[in-house]
């Protein structure tokens, strides 16, 4: 036992444990705390990145063999970091944050302040605006993705792109008013009146005994009506639950109806033109509220105006 000791004390005088490290089979030195020395490797690889690292994963490592060596070897841990730094098998995990419009990107920036930051100040420019913006967290592997601004331009970016959507929408909605569909070959050259849908067609109502033959568009009291296209008037006159109701025949089986009116400015056989006011929005007959009741029929059967109008 004591010279099991003696032997053990000499060794341990002259020699103390380390991890021999290899990379890819080679060896590429010596070291005392392999933990340690892996985040040594992450720093310096975090150092020479760009910002936005998030994660640095070092899929295949260094091996570790623990070995006894001569005292006087010394970790050299400059050497080994720029070797493992130049061969190891390293993912690095990028973040960025996206602002975006209704799923359309507007701008890329680096941190979740500058991102709230930005977007305060674009609500703050444009306070008679209705604006959507999302701040979406982003994750890549790509560097090149991460194609980041500065507050500066970011903001320039998102003004430019919010001015190109309203334009858009702008542009969608004259096309969309400006449009002239066409039933039975009769162009259909304008809408009656503007307002809110307040009951669609088809639907069902404890004010009415069977489902709803047109669609009424809720709009003030004295609201001028227009015909939607050239034709003939058949009716201006007081027709029960309808009230005052305008008819007009627009040849090839097409008649638009326009009911409950407060005022009636045309007569039966007048010739009208698209676009001409006619009637008067209101609440007559069976009514709850100002609006107007239109109904399009073909061929004497009724029909879907949202299929042609709004």
């Amino acid at each position: 036992m004591i010279g099991i000791g003696f032997v053990l004390t000499v060794v341990f005088l002259k020699y103390k444990p380390m991890y021999k490290v290899s990379i890819s089979g080679s060896e590429i030195g010596y070291i005392q705390n392999k933990e340690a020395l892996e985040e040594k490797v992450k720093e310096a690889i975090l150092q020479k990145e760009e910002k936005n690292v998030d994660t640095i994963d070092i899929k295949n490592g260094p091996r570790y063999e623990l070995k006894l060596v001569d005292k006087t070897i010394e970790p050299k841990e400059k050497e080994m970091i720029a070797n493992l730094e130049k061969d190891l098998d390293v993912a690095i995990t990028y973040k960025y944050y996206e602002i975006a419009s209704n799923q359309e990107i507007m701008a890329l920036v680096n941190t979740m302040e500058e991102a709230e930051k930005l977007v305060n100040q674009v609500k703050d420019e444009n306070q008679n605006k209705e604006l959507n913006l999302s701040i979406v967290e982003k994750y890549t592997e790509k560097e090149e993705e991460v194609n980041t601004n500065n507050l500066e331009v970011a903001k320039n970016n998102i003004q430019t792109k919010m001015n190109e959507m309203s334009n858009k929408q702008q542009e969608q909605k004259d096309k969309k008013e400006n449009q002239i569909t066409e039933v039975n070959g009769i162009k259909l050259a304008c809408k009656p009146v503007s307002g809110i849908i307040s009951s669609r067609y088809g639907v069902s109502s404890n004010i009415r005994s069977s489902n709803h033959t047109g669609l009424d568009i809720a709009s003030p009291s004295g609201t001028p009506i227009k015909v939607v296209a050239d034709g003939t008037v058949t009716q201006a006159s007081y027709k029960g639950s309808y009230g005052n109701l305008v008819k007009v025949d627009h040849g090839n089986g097409l008649e638009t109806w326009y009911a409950h009116t407060s005022k009636m400015y045309v007569k039966v056989g007048q010739k009208v033109k698209a676009g001409e006011v006619i009637a008067a929005v209101g609440s007559t007959g069976n009514s709850t509220g100002s609006h107007l009741h239109l109904e399009i029929r073909i061929q004497g059967k009724h029909v879907n105006p949202q299929k042609y109008l709004y």
